[in-house]
C-alpha cells in the first residue's frame, strides 16, 4: 500500500527524532494492520505524534477523549465507511481536518468527501512524501482556524459593553438601576453625551425579568422625523408611497424584552403622542394597520434637560411624567476620575485584542495626565484616546507622547515639582509625596494610589503614620 516506506528506511536515521510538545496528532483509520503499522511509522519518522484506529467507531472513541488536530481515514472500509466516519467527525469536533485515503475508482466518491468538509484526498498506492505534505498541510490549517476563531471568541469577549468602575458615583446608580430591573416601570437615564447611557439600560434589561428577550436600541436622533413613526411602530403594505411590503417596527422586534429610546428628547409631537399611547394603554398602531398590544419594557435616555424642554413647550409634560417613574443619571467621568485606570486597563485589553497587539500597559506618569484631564466627552472619550494611543504607540508601555496634545492641557490643577534639600529624612519625603499626590487627585486616595504604584490600603497606612 505505501509505496516507498523501504526508501525513508534507508534516509540513514537510526532513531526516530523526538516529538515535539506542540507537534499535531494524527490519527490513522484503516481495517487493514499492516497499513495502519507503515503509516504510523512514517508519520513517527516525521515528529508526528499517532493514534490509530482499526475502525469507525474506535476512530470516533479516541477523538472524544484525545484532542486531534488531523483524521487519516480509509475511504473504503467494512461497516460504516469513510464517508459516514467523516460526518460523524464533523458533528463530534469541527476543528479537526480530515484527509480521505482512496484507490483507483473511488477518486468520485473522494471528492464527494471534500465537499462535505474533507481537507484532501490521497490516492493510493501511498506515496511517503504525499502522505506528509497533505497531513501537514491539514494540521497547519486546523491550527490556523483554531487560533482564529480563539482570537474571534476573546476579542467578542473583550468588546462586550459593560459598565467598569467601583466609584461611588457609579455604585448609587447601579444601585438604583439593580432595584429598579426586576420591575415593570419604565426607566429614564439622563446623563451627558458619552457616559454610557445605553449600558445603564442594557444593565437594566439584563437583571430584568425580561432578560432573555430581545433587547432593541433605538437612536431617535439618527432616523429622519418622517420614517421615525414607521421605524417604531412598523406598517402595513401600501400605506404610504414606497411602502411595497409590510414590515414589523421595533416594538413588534422587542415583543417580550426592552426597547431602548435614546436621545428621546428629539421626538417629533406627532411621535410623542403615539408614544404617550403605547405607555398608557399598553398599545399601538401599526402606520396604516389595526392597534397591536405591545408587550415591551421601556428605557429611555437624553442628555437634554427634559423640564427645561417641557417649560419651553418642546416636549409634551404628560409623556415626561410616564417616561419619569425612576430616573437615574450617568455620573460624567470627571466625578469618577477613580475608575479612569479601571477604564483605561479595559479598553487597552480591547483595543490590543482588537489590533492583533500584545498587551500594552499605562505608566503612571500616563494614568496622572489622564485622570488630571477633565473629560467633556466622557467615557467616550477617553475611549477614543486609549483605540489612538494603541494604534500610535511603538514601544511595549504607551508614553505622553502617545497621548493626542489636548490632554495634557488641565484645567483647575497647577502642576508642581517637588525639590528636597540632601538630609531631608524619608519619612517627611513620603509625607511631602502623599499630600502633593493627594492634591493633583483631588482628595481621591484611590487614584493617589495608582498614581503612586502603590495599594489604597497602603496610602491609607501611610497616611496614618504620617499623621
Amino acid at each position: 500500500m505505501v509505496d516507498d516506506l523501504s526508501a525513508s528506511s534507508a534516509s540513514g536515521r537510526e532513531f526516530d527524532p523526538p516529538t515535539s510538545p506542540d507537534a499535531p496528532t494524527v490519527l490513522v483509520v484503516d481495517d487493514e494492520p499492516s497499513n495502519l503499522a507503515s503509516i504510523e511509522k512514517i508519520f513517527q519518522r516525521d515528529g508526528l505524534r499517532v493514534l490509530t484506529a482499526d475502525g469507525a467507531k474506535a476512530a470516533l472513541e479516541i477523538v472524544r477523549t484525545h484532542r486531534v488536530q488531523v483524521v487519516l481515514t480509509d475511504l473504503m472500509m467494512p461497516g460504516v465507511s469513510g464517508l459516514e466516519l467523516l460526518r460523524a467527525l464533523k458533528q463530534l469536533s469541527p476543528d479537526t481536518e480530515v484527509v480521505m485515503m482512496t484507490a483507483y475508482g473511488t477518486v468520485e466518491t473522494a471528492v464527494q468527501a471534500m465537499r462535505e468538509g474533507a481537507y484532501d484526498f490521497v490516492e493510493k498506492p501511498l506515496k511517503r512524501m504525499t502522505i506528509i505534505k497533505s497531513v501537514r498541510k491539514a494540521a497547519e490549517r486546523q491550527s490556523l482556524v483554531a487560533e482564529n476563531r480563539s482570537l474571534r471568541n476573546e476579542i467578542k469577549l473583550l468588546t462586550k459593553r459593560e459598565i467598569v468602575g467601583s466609584s461611588p458615583a457609579l455604585r448609587r446608580v447601579l444601585d438604583v438601576a439593580t432595584q429598579a430591573a426586576p420591575s415593570s416601570a419604565t426607566v429614564l437615564v439622563l446623563g451627558e453625551s458619552g457616559t454610557g447611557k445605553e449600558l445603564v439600560a442594557r444593565f437594566i434589561h439584563d437583571h430584568s425579568a425580561r432578560s432573555r428577550a430581545p433587547f432593541v436600541a433605538v437612536n431617535c436622533s439618527a432616523i429622519p422625523e418622517t420614517i421615525l413613526e414607521a421605524e417604531l411602530f412598523g406598517h402595513e403594505r401600501g400605506a404610504f408611497t414606497g411602502a411595497l411590503t409590510k414590515r414589523e417596527g421595533r416594538f413588534a422586534r422587542a415583543t417580550g424584552g426592552t426597547l431602548f429610546l435614546d436621545e428621546i428628547g428629539e421626538l417629533s409631537p406627532s411621535v410623542q403622542v403615539k408614544l404617550l399611547r403605547v405607555l398608557q394603554e399598553g398599545e399601538y398602531e401599526p402606520v396604516g394597520g389595526d392597534t397591536v398590544r405591545a408587550d415591551v419594557r421601556i428605557v429611555a435616555a437624553t442628555n437634554k434637560d427634559l423640564r427645561a424642554e417641557v417649560a419651553a413647550g418642546r416636549f409634551r409634560e404628560d409623556l415626561f411624567y410616564r417616561l419619569n417613574v425612576i430616573a437615574v443619571t450617568a455620573p460624567p467621568l470627571r466625578s469618577r476620575r477613580e475608575d479612569i485606570p479601571l477604564l483605561v486597563d479595559h479598553f487597552l485589553g480591547v483595543y490590543c485584542a482588537k489590533n492583533a497587539r500584545a498587551r500594552l500597559e499605562a505608566p503612571r506618569e500616563v494614568l496622572k495626565i489622564l485622570v488630571d484631564y477633565s473629560w467633556p466627552g466622557n467615557v467616550r472619550e477617553l475611549e477614543n484616546v486609549i483605540e489612538r494611543a494603541v494604534v500610535l504607540c511603538r514601544a511595549e508601555k504607551l508614553s505622553e507622547a502617545d497621548l493626542p496634545d489636548y490632554v495634557h492641557q488641565v484645567e483647575g490643577v497647577e502642576p508642581s515639582t517637588l525639590t528636597f534639600s540632601v538630609g531631608t529624612p524619608l519619612d517627611e519625603v513620603e509625607r511631602r509625596l502623599i499630600r502633593e499626590t493627594l492634591r493633583h487627585a483631588r482628595g481621591d486616595k484611590s487614584v493617589a494610589a495608582q498614581l503612586l504604584g502603590i495599594s489604597t490600603r497602603t496610602i491609607y497606612r501611610k497616611l496614618g503614620e504620617l499623621e
